[in-house]
């Protein structure tokens, strides 16, 4: 099954730039790109009245050539690409959701033009980046041009989310042929004062980053023995902040969905959210491919 990568488009200037990282990453992977554009009633998204008294909506010209020119922009600058327009009726997270069923990889912009189509990264974006059915790149207008010497960066915590984060991160890292980093976060000493718990801190923290990571890199060197790969033990107030600071020179971000529960969880509402809000680079939230 030659599964699509899938981009929402909405004609805004979010959009279009995530719909340009869409085509790149259906280019490195081989596969169609789908523009998908919803529509509700012409009254409007989230209209107080019962929607069998509004009847059927239906396309919009105007959105289908808003679609068809974006498509032509995209094969002009990205030769060999095939691309497909969609508009579908429907919510706009359940609709982007459910296209992920059949999708390789869903690419949301951080904002639209609000209503059905808007991807406001607050709502609909969250919304897809948690509960999306394949992993889910989100974008941002100020990443063009889109980056693509830099490593792809992962968050590592040990957590089966962290390791699925880590083999999408070393596939992606391959693809791109940029190296990859394993960043582990650790606590900040905090308020403490006395130099021995300080000590004691440092050397638990160091032991468990140097497991955490030696494992990680070994399950990625079994998969990809060229692969460039180095370790990166971090210490910060938060696991958010030392991964959207370790982001500055990276190209992508790699983030599980959830991850252990406390300092180190990578869930989505914590740690991917805010990373998602906040990194320098794209971020690529990851989920299995069902």
């Amino acid at each position: 099954m030659n599964r699509p990568v899938v981009v929402g488009v909405d004609g805004s200037p979010s959009s279009l730039v995530a719909a340009e990282h869409a085509a790149r990453a259906a280019l490195l992977r081989s596969r169609p790109l789908l523009l998908v554009h919803g529509y509700l009633h012409a009254s409007g998204y989230g209209v107080p009245l019962n929607p069998y008294d509004l009847g059927v909506p239906v396309p919009s010209e105007e959105a289908q050539k808003m679609l068809e020119r974006t498509a032509a922009e995209l094969t002009g600058r990205w030769p060999g690409l095939a691309v497909e327009v969609r508009q579908v009726a429907g919510g706009p997270g359940a609709t982007m959701i459910e296209e992920s069923r059949g999708a390789e990889l869903v690419v949301v912009g951080s904002r639209g033009l609000g209503g059905f189509a808007g991807l406001l990264l607050g709502s609909v974006g969250a919304q897809v980046a948690a509960h999306a059915h394949c992993p889910v790149l989100v974008v941002r207008p100020d990443e063009q041009p889109i980056p693509v010497d830099g490593p792809v960066l992962v968050g590592v915590d040990g957590s089966e989310s962290s390791r699925l984060a880590v083999g999408l991160g070393a596939d992606e890292a391959a693809l791109r042929d940029v190296p990859l980093v394993l960043v582990h976060v650790g606590p900040a000493d905090g308020d403490r004062t006395v130099p021995e718990e300080i000590e004691e801190s440092q050397a638990a923290y160091q032991a468990e980053a140097v497991r955490l990571l030696a494992d990680a890199s070994a399950a990625v060197r079994a998969e990809h023995p060229d692969l460039v790969v180095r370790e990166h033990p971090v210490r910060a107030a938060g696991a958010a902040q030392g991964l959207i600071e370790a982001s500055g020179a990276a190209s992508l971000l790699v983030v599980g969905t959830r991850g252990r529960a406390g300092f180190a969880g990578l869930l989505l509402g914590s740690v991917s959210q805010a990373a998602i809000q906040h990194a320098h680079c794209p971020v690529l939230v990851a989920h299995p491919v069902s």
